[in-house]
């Protein structure tokens, strides 16, 4: 892993832990799934609009459509919109703890849906991570935490792992940025039906919104995914995963810096234990 790499690495993780402070300013004076829905059409059509000014082509493989599809609805559609909603009730902390859970998830489910083989150092990683789970979620339950928020975060992590396991298909043969465009306006497309039902359209403006809006748009939204294309390109998904035990951290710290939400020993130690296991996952699959 060279010095590129690294850099990305970090890079992704800021932008990606951090969108879980802007998405909750977001829906405090907004309809979530609505904010989301205009949010990805905008990433979209400014992805897909660079992508065409570089040459790109909307010409993708089979493989590619399939990850496309699979990323936008799976990634997009269900785990932030899902999250979206929850984060009418908890705090953004919580989201992005639950979140970072992701890559043990996706060694659990090779381990146990298609037979591959862990090391030891893996499943010490996959049994800390859930330790460090249950720290946290035992603390905030009794704390008074929305048992349906959590509910919404737990199925969202679970979209992200499939959509994860996806990306692979996603991002082989070139094409990136039309590629994070068009995910984005799947994802778009997806929203805009349950968000018109569902949602009243009543907004609160004020300068928080907008700031918050346009920033989850270009950054955690349009460069943060670039970012991670690229970045699994550049050294395998393995290798790009490993950077996700810093997002507990980064998602915890931003939260409470910004936010003021707060932190207790628990979720410190949680936070601690998961980003541990994390690590130990990713490690246990480099050679």
């Amino acid at each position: 892993m060279d010095l590129k790499a690294v850099i990305m690495g970090l890079t992704f993780a800021l932008m990606w832990s951090s969108a879980f402070t802007s998405a909750r300013v977001i829906v405090e004076y907004a309809p979530p799934l609505t904010a989301l829905a205009l949010r990805f059409l905008i990433s979209g059509l400014i992805g897909v609009g660079i992508a065409s000014a570089l040459g790109q082509s909307m010409r993708l493989t089979r493989r590619q459509w399939t990850g496309v599809l699979i990323f936008g609805i799976c990634q997009n559609a269900l785990y932030l919109g899902l999250n979206f909603v929850a984060m009418q009730t908890i705090a953004a902390s919580l989201a992005a703890i639950i979140a970072s859970t992701m890559p043990l998830l996706v060694a659990l489910a090779g381990w146990l849906v298609f037979g591959t083989k862990v090391k030891p150092l893996g499943l010490a990683g996959l049994v800390a991570g859930l330790v460090g789970v249950t720290l946290i979620m035992g603390a905030r339950v009794q704390g008074g935490v929305d048992l349906f928020g959590l509910g919404l975060c737990v199925l969202g992590v679970i979209s992200l792992t499939v959509a994860t396991m996806a990306v692979l298909g996603a991002s082989s043969g070139g094409n990136v940025l039309m590629i994070v465009g068009l995910q984005m306006l799947v994802g778009s497309a997806a929203l805009w039906g349950p968000a018109l039902i569902l949602e009243d359209m009543v907004v609160t403006w004020n300068w928080q919104l907008i700031v918050a809006f346009v920033y989850t748009t270009l950054v955690p939204g349009l460069g943060a995914t670039l970012i991670w294309f690229l970045l699994v390109g550049r050294i395998g998904a393995v290798g790009a995963s490993t950077f996700h035990f810093l997002n507990p951290f980064f998602g915890v710290f931003i939260a409470a810096l910004l936010l003021s939400e707060r932190v207790g020993a628990l979720d410190i130690v949680g936070v601690a234990v998961i980003a541990a296991g994390i690590l130990a996952v990713q490690l246990s699959k480099q050679n």
